[in-house]
């Protein structure tokens, strides 16, 4: 049985150079690769702003409402690293948002930390001022430490998806059926889908070819550049 932290410790010590997201938007162009190390990296900057930030605790509820993009990888395994429970409720403890999805949940950014990704490239801010309570995560995250240690670690019986109410603890999902395989999908990360391709290849060793906005032709020029297999469940 295995948490996240200790999953992803035993990755970097396999593999701390090999790509582990891919990720292409093909409306802005965007070709974003992060390597197991990066990955890393990104996943203690975030969980510091989730955890010495915004104060959110192991067992803690957290939105990620975020479509097919590397971010939502990045809090997916920041939510996972705290001990937080990546869910679907429209009542969580903190959420994750992007442009599309900003403006239903800005009207209660008072009652819960509420993180907003531009989801430009390279991770940087909005250009236009947020609404009030509605925190950039391209201004904030840009400060937190590229380690994050916590000082409550999550155990591998604690949950690390509610979907629907149904739960799934740490150790089931990153014990289901691990893929070394490099695969592409253009399913949101935080889905139950997403959410079981991402942990299957990082404890298997694969990696992730994450696509938006592309054609049939082209999600298979892709997959053959890669040298990434289609993710049998993408959405059509």
């Amino acid at each position: 049985m295995s948490s996240f932290p200790e999953t992803l410790a035993r990755a970097l010590r396999m593999a701390p150079g090999n790509p582990f997201v891919t990720f292409y938007d093909e409306g802005s162009g965007e070709r974003q690769e992060l390597s197991t190390t990066t990955y890393a990296n990104w996943v203690a900057k975030a969980s510091g702003l989730l955890v010495d930030e915004h104060g959110l605790e192991r067992g803690d509820s957290i939105r990620i409402d975020l479509p097919a993009h590397w971010l939502a990888t990045v809090f997916l395994g920041a939510a996972w690293n705290t001990g937080l429970v990546v869910t679907d409720s429209a009542s969580p403890d903190a959420v994750v948002c992007g442009p599309e999805t900003l403006p239903s949940w800005a009207e209660e950014a008072e009652k819960r930390p509420t993180l907003a990704c531009s989801l430009l490239p390279f991770g940087v801010r909005f250009a236009d001022p947020l609404p009030p309570g509605v925190h950039d995560v391209g201004v904030e995250v840009w400060g937190q430490p590229d380690a994050f240690t916590p000082w409550d670690p999550p155990a591998p019986e604690d949950t690390a998806t509610s979907w629907a109410g149904a739960e799934t603890t740490q150790a089931d999902l990153l014990g289901r059926s691990g893929s070394d395989a490099r695969l592409l999908s253009t399913a949101p990360p935080a889905s139950p889908e997403g959410t079981e391709l991402l942990a299957g290849l990082l404890a298997g060793g694969g990696s992730l070819v994450l696509v938006t906005g592309a054609t049939e032709e082209r999600l298979a020029a892709l997959a053959a550049n890669e040298r990434a297999t289609p993710f049998p469940d993408n959405p059509s």
